[in-house]
């Protein structure tokens, strides 16, 4: 008769911190895809957020998107990348030419966007970190104001006057001047 000691685990600091601000990255992907679904129209079954280890967002074949908590954390500019991207795999579920013609629409600026990201991985994923990146692209903003696109598009960046810590239905309803 063998005897199996069953072992508790203790929820770790990252559990905690995940569960912690769940909700809040829920509220922010909803508005926003609220916000880009006016561009494109489309319908999603199931929005889920997650704690992955390498993976911002995802769609799939069911159209149930998911998205990382740590998009939070992210620079509003680069959070609004990612949404819209899952958005766009709504219609397109690989990455042709067809795909980034569709995340163009919206998104002039998107290979921009990428190489940010791409940048901002290599430092990893902490959350210490993308905190002190999306600080210093915030403080950036506020001293130098994003220059008007001359693309009518859909999409609008974040305004910089908004203290509501990226989670807000503010920016959805006020159009910059």
């Amino acid at each position: 008769m063998y005897f199996f000691r069953v072992r508790r685990r203790r929820k770790s600091s990252v559990t905690r911190h995940y569960l912690e601000h769940k909700e809040q990255a829920r509220e922010l992907v909803l508005s926003r895809l609220n916000f880009f679904n006016h561009y494109y129209d489309y319908k999603w079954n199931r929005i889920a957020i997650r704690n992955p280890k390498s993976c911002w967002g995802s769609c799939t074949s069911l159209k149930n998107l998911n998205f990382s908590y740590k998009i939070l954390f992210l620079p509003p500019h680069l959070q609004d990348y990612i949404i819209v991207h899952e958005l766009c795999h709504l219609k397109e579920l690989n990455h042709g030419k067809k795909f980034w013609m569709l995340l163009e629409e919206a998104m002039p600026q998107y290979k921009q966007h990428v190489q940010e990201l791409r940048m901002i991985e290599q430092g990893g994923s902490s959350i210490q970190y993308l905190t002190k990146v999306r600080d210093y692209y915030l403080s950036r903003a506020i001293k130098k104001k994003m220059p008007k696109s001359d693309v009518v598009t859909n999409y609008q960046p974040y305004p910089v006057s908004c203290a509501c810590n990226g989670v807000c239905n503010c920016r959805i309803d006020k159009v910059p001047a």
